[in-house]
């Protein structure tokens, strides 16, 4: 089956879409990546996306308006995907606006846009059956790297660099604390851009050595798995951006690097795979692979599995096991009481018309 996952991550700065072809025989899966596209989210979108979110005050209409127009974003994405590679079948994780697990979790994006611009099912609303479970609802995407990490050498973990870091050592999974949720936030704050792009300032400055301990006292950080968090937690006034840019950027860097590397020396890793926009940025992989040592660090293109797009693929995959009745968590990563399939499905076009007689018995 053809299959399209469309993602938005914690950074809410656009969409991504990959298109997969995905069969499952017996317990052997085959994916093979057809290809990849995104778009950003429009100005207007992207800047009340930033103003709804925790901590924040928002109201239901604003919900109810942002729900609208980033699934109308994501048919958009879905269209085109389809249209460039064909596909059977789209799902679409959404964006998250509030993730809390016991409380629960809400991603925005009414699928039935994309249903409706496409004619195609889609599977959404994927973490919500996790969480009802008792789990963490995150990281969903322990399933793919399980199966990517099986049969390496030593203790391999998968860290994807989103908003949020999370990593993934087989059979546990959890968010290790901020990757570019603070530093996308640092970076508007001080520039007006969205993002430090390539980590130039970053690279520019001096590690504060008296800011970077006070962040390493964050409770978060000793909590053992399984775990998650987001902005909720790691949000633009987190940190505090006192201080030259280049040093808050140089500083805030590091604290993703540290608190990754103390995650994975913790579980006596010796090779981490990255994925996610963070790989883009060369001054953070470049503090990764410093505090990470002895353990080597790769992106997983080395593994065919293209790293800007891997969370994209995640979640075409689990669609693909809900659509074929098959479970897509791992329960141990997520802490929840069993495995779950995921997510709830709205169908395509092509149904049959509604009944005229009705006739009681």
């Amino acid at each position: 089956m053809r299959v399209a996952g469309l993602m938005s991550g914690t950074s809410s700065d656009g969409i991504d879409a990959a298109v997969a072809d995905i069969e499952l025989a017996g317990e052997e899966l085959t994916l093979s990546c057809v290809g990849e596209l995104s778009a950003p989210y429009d100005d207007a979108l992207r800047a009340d996306i930033e103003t709804a979110l925790p901590p924040a005050q928002t109201t239901l209409a604003m919900v109810c308006s942002l729900d609208t127009r980033i699934g109308q974003a994501f048919a958009g994405v879905a269209a085109r995907a389809v249209e460039t590679y064909g596909a059977e079948l789209i799902v679409s994780h959404g964006q998250t606006v509030f993730h809390a697990a016991a409380r629960g979790t809400l991603q925005l994006g009414q699928p039935a846009w994309i249903a409706e611009r496409t004619g195609l099912p889609v599977v959404a609303d994927l973490r919500a059956r996790d969480v009802a479970a008792g789990g963490q609802g995150a990281p969903l995407v322990s399933l793919l790297d399980t199966l990517l990490l099986s049969g390496r050498l030593g203790t391999p973990a998968a860290l994807n660099l989103g908003g949020i870091a999370n990593l993934t050592v087989p059979p546990i999974a959890f968010d290790t604390g901020p990757a570019n949720a603070l530093l996308d936030a640092a970076a508007r704050h001080f520039t007006g851009r969205p993002c430090d792009e390539d980590g130039r300032l970053a690279a520019r400055g001096t590690v504060d050595e008296t800011l970077l301990a006070r962040l390493l006292q964050d409770p978060y950080y000793a909590r053992p798995a399984p775990k998650t968090t987001g902005r909720e937690h790691f949000h633009a006034g987190y940190a505090g951006f006192d201080g030259r840019a280049e040093d808050v950027l140089a500083t805030l860097t590091r604290l993703t690097a540290r608190t990754v590397a103390d995650a994975a020396h913790r579980h006596g890793v010796t090779e981490v795979i990255a994925s996610g926009g963070g790989v883009r940025n060369p001054t953070l992989m470049a503090a990764l692979a410093e505090e990470l040592a002895p353990a080597q660090l790769l992106t997983s293109d080395a593994l065919g599995l293209p790293a800007q797009a891997k969370e994209a693929y995640a979640f075409a995959l689990l669609g693909f096991l809900t659509h074929q009745g098959v479970e897509g968590t791992l329960a141990r990563a997520t802490g929840a009481r069993h495995a779950s399939v995921l997510g709830s499905i709205t169908p395509g076009s092509g149904s049959r018309s509604a009944p005229r007689v009705l006739r009681l018995q």
